[in-house]
Protein backbone atom coordinates (compact mmCIF):
# COMPACT_ATOMS: atom_id res chain seq x y z
CA UNK A 1 0.00 0.00 0.00
CA UNK A 2 3.08 2.47 0.50
CA UNK A 3 3.80 2.22 -2.94
CA UNK A 4 -0.09 3.16 -3.94
CA UNK A 5 0.43 6.02 -0.94
CA UNK A 6 -3.59 5.44 -0.45
CA UNK A 7 -4.87 3.03 2.07
CA UNK A 8 -7.08 0.61 2.08
CA UNK A 9 -10.12 3.14 3.38
CA UNK A 10 -9.14 5.68 0.91
CA UNK A 11 -8.95 2.71 -2.21
CA UNK A 12 -12.52 1.63 -1.03
CA UNK A 13 -14.24 5.15 -0.69
CA UNK A 14 -12.53 6.01 -4.31
CA UNK A 15 -13.62 2.78 -6.05
CA UNK A 16 -15.36 0.33 -4.94
CA UNK A 17 -18.34 2.12 -2.36
CA UNK A 18 -19.70 3.83 -5.90
CA UNK A 19 -19.96 0.48 -7.44
CA UNK A 20 -22.07 -0.98 -4.43
CA UNK A 21 -25.93 -1.06 -4.39
CA UNK A 22 -28.33 -1.34 -1.41
CA UNK A 23 -28.90 -4.33 0.32
CA UNK A 24 -32.31 -5.73 -0.44
CA UNK A 25 -35.02 -4.21 1.75
CA UNK A 26 -35.67 -8.55 2.93
CA UNK A 27 -33.37 -11.00 3.53
CA UNK A 28 -32.89 -13.85 1.54
CA UNK A 29 -35.14 -16.68 2.27
CA UNK A 30 -34.99 -20.13 0.85
CA UNK A 31 -38.52 -21.15 -1.52
CA UNK A 32 -39.29 -23.96 -2.98
CA UNK A 33 -41.05 -24.74 -6.28
CA UNK A 34 -43.34 -26.75 -7.88
CA UNK A 35 -45.75 -27.39 -10.41
CA UNK A 36 -49.56 -28.06 -9.56
CA UNK A 37 -53.06 -28.18 -10.80
CA UNK A 38 -56.01 -25.94 -9.82
CA UNK A 39 -58.70 -28.45 -8.23
CA UNK A 40 -62.31 -27.61 -9.03
CA UNK A 41 -62.89 -26.46 -5.58
CA UNK A 42 -60.33 -24.00 -6.92
CA UNK A 43 -57.56 -24.83 -4.41
CA UNK A 44 -54.34 -25.95 -4.91
CA UNK A 45 -53.28 -28.37 -2.01
CA UNK A 46 -49.61 -27.55 -0.59
CA UNK A 47 -48.24 -29.48 2.53
CA UNK A 48 -52.02 -31.32 3.35
CA UNK A 49 -52.97 -27.35 3.70
CA UNK A 50 -55.25 -25.83 0.61
CA UNK A 51 -54.77 -22.46 -0.53
CA UNK A 52 -57.22 -20.82 -2.97
CA UNK A 53 -57.03 -19.10 -6.57
CA UNK A 54 -59.17 -17.14 -9.12
CA UNK A 55 -61.73 -19.37 -9.78
CA UNK A 56 -61.60 -18.55 -13.53
CA UNK A 57 -58.31 -21.45 -13.19
CA UNK A 58 -59.92 -23.96 -11.86
CA UNK A 59 -58.04 -27.09 -13.89
CA UNK A 60 -54.88 -24.67 -14.81
CA UNK A 61 -51.18 -25.54 -13.89
CA UNK A 62 -49.55 -23.28 -12.02
CA UNK A 63 -46.38 -22.26 -10.40
CA UNK A 64 -46.09 -22.78 -6.76
CA UNK A 65 -43.56 -21.07 -4.17
CA UNK A 66 -43.33 -21.79 -1.04
CA UNK A 67 -41.05 -20.07 2.08
CA UNK A 68 -42.09 -21.16 5.42
CA UNK A 69 -43.69 -17.77 5.20
CA UNK A 70 -45.97 -17.29 2.28
CA UNK A 71 -47.40 -19.36 -0.45
CA UNK A 72 -47.52 -17.66 -3.68
CA UNK A 73 -49.24 -19.01 -7.06
CA UNK A 74 -47.91 -17.84 -10.60
CA UNK A 75 -49.99 -18.26 -13.84
CA UNK A 76 -47.94 -17.91 -16.88
CA UNK A 77 -45.32 -16.02 -14.70
CA UNK A 78 -47.81 -13.68 -13.59
CA UNK A 79 -48.46 -13.61 -9.43
CA UNK A 80 -52.09 -14.83 -8.94
CA UNK A 81 -52.83 -15.24 -5.10
CA UNK A 82 -50.54 -15.67 -2.16
CA UNK A 83 -51.06 -16.96 1.03
CA UNK A 84 -49.62 -16.73 4.65
CA UNK A 85 -48.69 -20.39 4.96
CA UNK A 86 -50.79 -22.75 7.12
CA UNK A 87 -48.72 -24.87 9.79
CA UNK A 88 -51.91 -25.84 12.27
CA UNK A 89 -55.63 -25.02 12.17
CA UNK A 90 -58.24 -25.23 9.34
CA UNK A 91 -56.64 -26.45 6.59
CA UNK A 92 -58.43 -24.74 3.77
CA UNK A 93 -56.91 -20.71 3.03
CA UNK A 94 -59.39 -18.90 1.09
CA UNK A 95 -59.32 -15.39 -0.17
CA UNK A 96 -62.96 -14.25 -0.37
CA UNK A 97 -62.67 -12.42 -4.16
CA UNK A 98 -61.34 -16.11 -5.29
CA UNK A 99 -64.98 -17.82 -4.70
CA UNK A 100 -67.17 -18.01 -7.38
CA UNK A 101 -70.09 -17.41 -5.39
CA UNK A 102 -68.39 -13.88 -4.31
CA UNK A 103 -69.40 -12.03 -7.57
CA UNK A 104 -70.92 -14.82 -9.84
CA UNK A 105 -72.87 -18.16 -10.35
CA UNK A 106 -70.46 -21.17 -10.44
CA UNK A 107 -70.48 -22.09 -14.19
CA UNK A 108 -69.32 -25.83 -14.06
CA UNK A 109 -69.85 -27.50 -10.19
CA UNK A 110 -72.30 -26.60 -7.81
CA UNK A 111 -73.57 -27.82 -4.56
CA UNK A 112 -77.01 -28.71 -5.91
CA UNK A 113 -75.06 -30.94 -8.54
CA UNK A 114 -72.90 -33.03 -6.52
CA UNK A 115 -76.83 -33.26 -4.54
CA UNK A 116 -78.48 -34.39 -7.59
CA UNK A 117 -75.27 -37.14 -8.52
CA UNK A 118 -75.42 -38.42 -4.83
CA UNK A 119 -79.51 -38.52 -5.18
CA UNK A 120 -79.26 -40.93 -7.86
CA UNK A 121 -77.64 -43.06 -5.54
CA UNK A 122 -80.16 -42.92 -3.02
CA UNK A 123 -81.38 -40.61 0.05
CA UNK A 124 -78.55 -41.73 2.29
CA UNK A 125 -75.81 -40.94 0.33
CA UNK A 126 -77.59 -37.25 -0.41
CA UNK A 127 -77.74 -37.26 3.15
CA UNK A 128 -73.83 -37.65 3.44
CA UNK A 129 -72.93 -35.16 0.73
CA UNK A 130 -75.45 -32.19 2.49
CA UNK A 131 -73.64 -32.77 5.46
CA UNK A 132 -70.54 -32.40 3.78
CA UNK A 133 -70.98 -28.84 2.43
CA UNK A 134 -72.86 -27.61 5.47
CA UNK A 135 -69.78 -28.68 7.41
CA UNK A 136 -67.48 -26.12 5.31
CA UNK A 137 -67.63 -22.69 6.07
CA UNK A 138 -68.11 -22.17 2.02
CA UNK A 139 -69.88 -24.85 -0.20
CA UNK A 140 -67.07 -24.60 -2.38
CA UNK A 141 -64.72 -25.91 -0.41
CA UNK A 142 -66.36 -29.53 0.13
CA UNK A 143 -66.33 -29.97 -3.50
CA UNK A 144 -63.08 -31.89 -3.25
CA UNK A 145 -64.53 -34.23 -0.73
CA UNK A 146 -68.28 -34.57 -2.40
CA UNK A 147 -66.02 -35.74 -5.27
CA UNK A 148 -63.71 -37.86 -3.67
CA UNK A 149 -66.06 -39.40 -1.72
CA UNK A 150 -68.53 -40.44 -4.59
CA UNK A 151 -66.21 -41.47 -6.74
CA UNK A 152 -64.76 -43.92 -4.58
CA UNK A 153 -68.31 -45.35 -4.22
CA UNK A 154 -67.82 -46.39 -7.94
CA UNK A 155 -68.29 -50.28 -8.52
CA UNK A 156 -70.01 -50.62 -5.41
CA UNK A 157 -73.80 -51.90 -5.13
CA UNK A 158 -76.48 -48.95 -4.23
CA UNK A 159 -77.25 -51.06 -1.61
CA UNK A 160 -73.44 -51.17 0.31
CA UNK A 161 -73.59 -47.51 -0.40
CA UNK A 162 -76.14 -46.20 0.99
CA UNK A 163 -75.49 -48.01 4.33
CA UNK A 164 -71.92 -46.73 4.55
CA UNK A 165 -73.43 -43.28 4.06
CA UNK A 166 -75.49 -43.81 6.82
CA UNK A 167 -72.75 -44.61 9.08
CA UNK A 168 -71.26 -42.03 7.85
CA UNK A 169 -73.47 -39.85 8.90
CA UNK A 170 -74.54 -41.55 11.98
CA UNK A 171 -70.54 -40.73 13.34
CA UNK A 172 -69.76 -37.44 11.83
CA UNK A 173 -67.54 -39.05 9.07
CA UNK A 174 -67.43 -36.01 6.78
CA UNK A 175 -64.10 -36.78 4.92
CA UNK A 176 -62.36 -39.27 2.53
CA UNK A 177 -60.22 -41.25 4.48
CA UNK A 178 -63.46 -42.02 7.25
CA UNK A 179 -65.11 -42.84 3.89
CA UNK A 180 -63.20 -44.91 2.53
CA UNK A 181 -62.17 -46.68 6.58
CA UNK A 182 -65.75 -47.78 6.34
CA UNK A 183 -65.99 -49.10 2.99
CA UNK A 184 -62.78 -51.02 3.62
CA UNK A 185 -64.44 -52.77 6.92
CA UNK A 186 -66.32 -56.19 6.36
CA UNK A 187 -69.52 -56.87 6.90
CA UNK A 188 -72.33 -54.19 7.95
CA UNK A 189 -71.03 -50.66 8.62
CA UNK A 190 -73.75 -50.62 10.93
CA UNK A 191 -72.99 -53.33 13.46
CA UNK A 192 -68.56 -52.80 12.66
CA UNK A 193 -68.29 -50.09 15.11
CA UNK A 194 -70.18 -52.32 18.05
CA UNK A 195 -68.74 -53.43 21.28
CA UNK A 196 -67.93 -56.88 21.53
CA UNK A 197 -69.12 -58.70 24.81
CA UNK A 198 -66.56 -59.77 27.16
CA UNK A 199 -65.59 -63.29 27.62
CA UNK A 200 -66.69 -64.78 30.95
CA UNK A 201 -63.96 -65.74 32.48
CA UNK A 202 -63.69 -67.12 36.45
CA UNK A 203 -60.46 -64.86 36.63
CA UNK A 204 -62.05 -61.45 35.97
CA UNK A 205 -62.73 -59.27 38.89
CA UNK A 206 -66.59 -57.80 38.62
CA UNK A 207 -67.38 -54.44 39.59
CA UNK A 208 -68.04 -56.02 43.47
CA UNK A 209 -64.40 -56.64 43.70
CA UNK A 210 -63.08 -52.99 43.94
CA UNK A 211 -66.96 -52.50 46.64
Amino acid sequence: MRKLGLSRRELFERIERAALIPLPADDWEFAEWRRARVSLDYHVEVHDFLYSVPHALIRAEVDVRVTTRMVEMFHRGQRVAVHERRYMGARHGTTPEHMPSAHRRYAEWSPERFRRWAGKIGPNTEALIVAVLASRPHPEQGFRTCLGILRSYRGLEASRVEAVSARAVELGVFNCKGVAALIARKGSPATDDRASPLIDHANLRGPGYYN
